[in-house]
């Protein structure tokens, strides 16, 4: 009698094509969390010769995943060498809580969305990372958790008060790029 095993469907057939088309994605989260492209491009290649090199042991069916989280701890090392100092900036309902929705207007969404980058770019590195992930990447909660390796209530509220930090930050630009602010 001879039965067909059909192959394994969790493992990738090889690493071209567990990991490669995740790329940009890979570069868009260490270009957000080390702030510079050269840096973050090292950085890519880095965890793409990591990930080459773990690939043997790697039995996941999300190589988007585990190579961003490979990603996210290249990037958080660098940034442990290089002392960079990020300002300590904890949630403060009173400061960050009540944010004025921004208006609408046939400049607001152009000037939104020129100052978009500069806004996230002011964020803690925390902040930036969530966002990132989820908005830019379209990670689900549960796979930034694991990218980020923190608890998924951290998750959520970590991106709730990104969120709310952004669009502080963004009405602030606005206000300083308006003559007569909003």
């Amino acid at each position: 009698m001879n039965e067909f095993v059909p192959p394994a469907a969790s493992a990738p057939a090889s690493f071209e094509q567990a990991l490669l088309p995740h790329r940009d994605a890979a570069y868009n989260l260490a270009r957000w969390l080390l702030r510079h492209e050269y840096d973050a491009e090292d950085c890519v290649q880095e965890a793409y010769l990591k990930a080459f090199q773990a690939f043997p042991r790697f039995r996941g069916t999300d190589g988007k995943t585990w190579l961003l989280t490979i990603v996210r701890n290249l990037c958080f090392s660098r940034l442990r060498q290089q002392q960079r100092k990020e300002p300590n900036v904890s949630f403060d309902e009173g400061i960050h809580g009540d944010s004025a929705p921004l208006e609408d207007g046939p400049w607001s969404h152009a000037l939104a969305q020129e100052l978009l980058p500069r806004a996230l770019d002011l964020l803690p590195v925390e902040a930036r990372e969530v966002l990132v992930l989820h908005e830019l990447e379209g990670l689900a909660y549960r796979e930034i958790a694991s990218v980020a390796e923190i608890p998924l209530g951290t998750v959520m509220s970590r991106l709730a008060r990104a969120r709310q930090r952004l669009q502080q930050e963004l009405s602030q630009l606005l206000k300083k790029e308006l003559p007569h602010g909003m």
